[in-house]
This record gives C-alpha cells, structure tokens and sequence, in this order.
C-alpha cells in the first residue's frame, strides 16, 4: 500500500491517494485537487470524504465529471456537499454512498472502514485502510479540530474523544491538515483537550 499526499488551496487541506499498485482511492479532494490527482491517479475506483467542509470537498464535483467515480460521505454531512451552507462557493456534489456511522466497505481489493468521530461536524469521521488512519479534521499532530463552527459541537467533541481513547491498535494517522502521527501517540495528548472544549 503507497499514500502520497499534496496540501490544497488556501488552508493547505492534505489530500491523499492510497494506491495497492492496482487501483486508487481519493481521500478529500479538495480546492485544485484535480491535476494532483489526476496526474498520480492512473485508474481512481472511488473518492472518500472525511466530512463535509468545503476545504475537504471542493474538487468532488469536477472529478466525478472527470472520472465517473463513486463519492462516500458521512451522511450526516452531504448537505454540506449540495448545498454549500457556508457561502464558499463551493461546487455542488452528491454522495453515491452515505455512509451511515460506523461502516466498513470493499471498494476494489480495499478493505475501507468508516468510524465517525462527530464534533468538528456531526458526521466527520477518520477512514482507516490497512496500517493507515486518515483522520481529517478530528485528530491533529498535538491538536484537535475546531468546534467553533456552525454545526459543531463540542459534546460531540467531547465523546468522540473519549471513543478515541479506547482504540486498542496503533496505526499511523495521516491528518486533514499538517504532519502524519500515530494513535498512540495522540492517545497520550488528546485528553488533556477535554478540560478545554
């Protein structure tokens, strides 16, 4: 299994492509994701959204134009995916999947598992494919994702953390933003986050 990964657009939103030497997956395409990809994406089966924000999403539309793959979004989140509620101008999409919790996938030869961690928004969830967790805007190196924001919620925040804390493996964790970590490691931090939220 092969991640590359390239920061987009103007909050330099990671956007991965996982690749078993046969096929890829897209993890949140987003602001001018499309050359990357498709320079590096030979034969793309499927895009996976962490969660709805325009940063993690932008270029969903035109690679579905481009590549007549499936979309997975958390479904508590599509509507952000259609409706751009923040105002960005963000070019609408629609999940072919809505991803309903916790779900596990075979997309290809990948074996994809969905595990929601609501609180930044009420359907962001980290995507974990083999040794690899990819966690978008849940868990940073050192830092958690913001709940500020509209449809945020910091209880969510609170819970998921605590669901976070009781994963019994170790896996490297590639971030929405910034450097790789690992689960155990932020283990280590991220309850120090729950006297601040």
């Amino acid at each position: 299994m092969n991640v590359i990964v390239k920061p987009c657009g103007p909050y330099q939103t990671n956007c991965y492509i996982i690749s078993d030497g046969t096929s890829e997956l897209i993890i949140d395409p987003g602001v001018d994701a499309d050359s990357f990809i498709l320079e590096h994406a030979k034969n793309p089966i499927a895009i996976l959204n962490t969660h709805g924000h325009f940063d993690h999403v932008w270029s969903n539309a035109s690679l579905k134009e481009k590549l007549n793959i499936p979309i997975y979004c958390p479904k508590d989140d599509t509507f952000m995916l259609e409706d751009d509620p923040f105002g960005q101008g963000t070019p609408s999409s629609k999940a072919d999947t809505k991803v309903d919790g916790d779900e596990n996938f075979k997309i290809g030869e990948f074996e994809v598992k969905y595990i929601h961690f609501p609180g930044h928004t009420p359907g962001n969830s980290a995507i974990v494919i083999d040794d690899y967790m990819f966690s978008g805007d849940f868990i940073f190196e050192n830092s958690i994702g913001r709940v500020d924001f509209p449809y945020s919620s910091p209880d969510d925040m609170k819970k998921s953390i605590k669901k976070f804390l009781e994963i019994d493996y170790d896996k490297k964790v590639y971030t929405g933003h910034g450097n790789p970590t690992t689960i155990k490691v932020e283990q280590t931090r991220v309850g120090n986050w729950l006297n601040y939220i």
